[in-house]
Order: structure tokens, then C-alpha cells, then sequence
């Protein structure tokens, strides 16, 4: 009991009450601070800008069947591609995916072995079709093979771009040397 009673009393000489120290460090933070706040920035007036849409066509109505004709008139003219020709396996591919292998050849006609990124092998030959822009294999010689592509324009016509697919070299790597 005397050192419960000893420990209340140790205890409670902790608890004083003598706060000048904090007093004063309250008094210096407060005449060191300044009460004024910096006045607010003034705001430019806004010049309005009357945006006026009426002699348009809106956006959300069908265009006028001329508009439509007019544009396809345009575009008849133009150089595209058949819409109707049945898709080829490497035209799921870009052209950066396809790696040319090898060739192979018989009576007169050259295959090109191209692997695909997914590591798929095809034989491939003059009048093949590869990559995503309707890509028409115009040549194949040991080295390479060239495609011709049709891009788009922009406009709804399409234009021609001759691309070579290289012939890459294999690694050394994994053959037992």
C-alpha cells in the first residue's frame, strides 16, 4: 500500500501547474505571424463568343441522300480493294510480324516460308495475300519477297505502296554447336 501511495504521489508531482514556458512560446508564434491575408487576384473578364450552329446540319439528323450520292460518286473512281475476296491466313498479321525463312521451288514456280509471330510456318507465293493492308505478293526471290499494299488515304480512296519482306538469318543458338 505504502508504494501505491508512493507512486500516486510521484504521479501527481508531475501534473503542476506551472505553464509560463508555454505561455511565452504562445506569445512569440503570435506576434511573429501576420494577420493580414494577401489581397485576391483580379479576374480578367470573359469576352463571350457567340458559337452559332443553325445553317449547319446537326450532328445527330441523317445526312441528305445528294451528300451521300455525291460522295460516292467521288469515291467510284478510286483505286480499292475487293471487298468480296475471301481473307487469307497471314492477313491477321502486319507485316512486321512476318519473318521470310526460306524458299522453295518447283517447276518454275517460288514458295517463300514465312513465319508468322505465333510461330506458325506458311509457304507462300506470287499472287498471295499478306498483312493488314490487303497486301498482294508481287515477287519472290531468295532474298525477299515484295508485297504491294493499298493504304488508305484519308478520303475514301486508296493508294499503292511496294514493301519488301527480307529474308532474316537464324541464330546459331540451340542447333548443338
Amino acid at each position: 500500500m505504502k508504494k501505491l501511495a508512493l507512486l500516486t504521489a510521484l504521479f501527481l508531482t508531475g501534473c503542476f501547474n506551472d505553464t509560463s514556458d508555454l505561455k511565452v512560446h504562445i506569445a512569440n508564434v503570435q506576434a511573429n505571424v501576420s494577420n493580414s491575408i494577401a489581397p485576391m487576384p483580379t479576374v480578367t473578364v470573359f469576352d463571350h463568343f457567340e458559337y452559332s450552329t443553325q445553317a449547319l446540319r446537326s450532328p445527330f439528323d441523317a445526312p441528305k441522300p445528294e451528300a451521300i450520292q455525291e460522295k460516292i460518286q467521288q469515291m467510284s473512281g478510286c483505286l480499292s480493294p475487293d471487298p468480296r475476296r475471301r481473307k487469307q491466313p497471314l492477313e491477321k498479321f502486319s507485316l512486321s510480324d512476318l519473318v521470310m525463312r526460306g524458299t522453295l521451288g518447283e517447276l518454275g514456280v517460288t514458295w517463300a516460308l514465312v513465319e508468322a509471330s505465333d510461330k506458325t510456318l506458311h509457304r507462300i507465293a506470287v499472287g498471295s495475300y499478306v498483312g493488314l493492308y490487303h497486301g498482294k505478293i508481287t515477287a519472290v526471290s531468295q532474298d525477299n519477297v515484295k508485297v504491294l499494299e493499298l493504304i488508305p488515304d484519308g478520303a475514301g480512296c486508296w493508294v499503292e505502296r511496294e514493301t519488301v519482306v527480307a529474308m532474316t538469318e537464324t541464330s546459331a543458338e540451340g542447333q548443338g554447336k
